[in-house]
């Protein structure tokens, strides 16, 4: 296998330190011999996604599986930090920061980048790395750059836009939705763009490749020889894992054999990698041995304060009167969004929540509505809609009580113990994500 190396091994550093304070030998998922030795962990500071894959379904929390897209909670910059302080108290060995989602880095890139800077300020020799999709990529190379991110990983599946074509339903780019060809071709001319930065930049880049029987098997090596000729460090080939819900719930996952023989087939053209864990987003500890205990530290650090997005300015309640947190969000017609001022809570409007009967877009249209919101006050919510508005990046706080208090909860951190949570609002069976009620 080739030396992979990276110009923060070599060259003195952009922050003002001498080069080779990062080892970068001992991040476990591109240097095998390290995996045994060294402990990694996903930050899960980036819910919102900007292209929606076929094989994908991030709405879905399960402890007991593991796969990308997946987690347990969504932290702040702030609360990652914290988390990784108390995680590199516990594993010293700890080598690696990653943020991998649950959605993608670059569809969050103040999350992102707000959380790179904290952690390489408070630990110099880390090791920072990213895993994207690559649309939105670009823009900020020359600050991961700045900030010695010394691996990105770039998930390319085709180098056709009619394969990419059966593989999403759409891209958002720059504002808009795309669909079809035209997704494919906006995405994979943004991904080319951003591996050859990332490499002028003298970062290691390595490919991730989702092996879909059918679609794109027949093409992973014909990626993999492109690759080569843009400098690509690595590449990693991944089988389809079949997840209920999505599109391709019915495909079969490759064989261990097909998928030898692809690895195989790469092997004249870049160093594949083999020893891939497909990692939760809030993956930690030893490649394919995350840490039980770290879970738990994990669960504490979400619950340190409420966990906002500082950059939006409102907050959204929904009320019955305006005074009081006291209505389901199903129920409500409208919410009243604050922001608050030197002289105190202000009202700034009333926006109108869509009508039911969408089913989960109905959700997804709300989140929209209220996309300049930190967080959402509301007296009970479905799981549907907790989840959909939840993955937008919106913090939700279930409670009852005066809006100032909860408002206080929000823009000052304070405890939400002296907050009751609502249980005059049940949850029946049009929670169950069918539009008609509350999910």
């Amino acid at each position: 296998m080739k030396d992979i190396k990276s110009n923060t091994e070599q060259n003195s550093s952009p922050l003002g330190r001498p080069g080779g304070a990062i080892d970068i030998k001992t991040h476990p998922c591109f240097n095998k011999d390290a995996k045994g030795k060294y402990a990694r962990v996903h930050l899960p500071v980036a819910p919102q996604c900007n292209i929606h894959c076929h094989y994908c379904k991030r709405d879905y929390d399960c402890v007991n599986e593991s796969r990308p897209g997946v987690t347990s909670e969504v932290l702040s910059p702030e609360q990652a930090l914290a988390y990784t302080i108390r995680l590199k108290e516990k594993m010293p060995h700890l080598s690696v920061v990653g943020i991998a989602g649950p959605g993608d880095p670059f569809a969050n890139p103040i999350q992102t980048m707000t959380t790179l800077r904290l952690i390489r300020k408070e630990f110099p020799e880390m090791i920072l790395c990213l895993s994207s999709n690559g649309l939105n990529v670009l823009p900020y190379v020359d600050e991961l750059k700045e900030l010695e991110v010394s691996h990105v990983t770039i998930t390319l599946n085709g180098t056709e836009t009619k394969t990419l074509s059966q593989l999403y339903k759409w891209v958002r780019f720059e504002k808009r939705g795309y669909f079809g060809e035209q997704a494919a071709e906006i995405l994979l001319r943004n991904q080319m763009e951003a591996i050859r930065a990332l490499k002028r930049a003298g970062i290691t880049v390595k490919i991730n490749s989702i092996v879909v029987p059918g679609i794109n098997d027949n093409v992973i090596v014909d990626i993999a020889k492109k690759m080569k000729e843009m400098e690509v460090d690595i590449m990693n080939t991944i089988p389809l894992y079949p997840v209920e819900g999505t599109p391709f719930e019915d495909f079969e996952e490759p064989s261990p054999k097909r998928m030898k023989e692809l690895q195989n087939g790469i092997k004249e053209y870049l160093p594949p990698m083999t020893h891939c864990a497909r990692c939760r987003a809030d993956a930690v500890g030893l490649l394919g041995q995350d840490d039980a205990e770290a879970k738990q530290i994990l669960s504490e650090v979400s619950n340190l304060s409420v966990n906002v997005d500082k950059t939006k300015p409102y907050v959204a309640v929904a009320s019955h009167e305006g005074l009081l947190v006291n209505q389901h969000l199903g129920e409500a017609t409208q919410l009243y969004i604050f922001r608050e001022t030197p002289n105190g809570y202000r009202l700034v409007e009333q926006r109108a929540t869509p009508k039911p009967g969408a089913g989960n877009s109905r959700w997804a249209v709300l989140a929209d509505v209220i996309d300049d919101c930190r967080a959402l006050l509301v007296g009970g919510i479905g799981p549907s809609p907790s989840s959909i508005i939840g993955r937008a990046g919106i913090k939700i706080v279930e409670m009852t009580g005066l809006i100032d208090e909860g408002l206080d909860a929000v823009y000052k951190g304070k405890e939400l113990r002296t907050l009751k949570k609502a249980d005059v609002f049940k949850c029946g069976s049009e929670c169950s994500g069918k539009g008609t009620g509350c999910g």
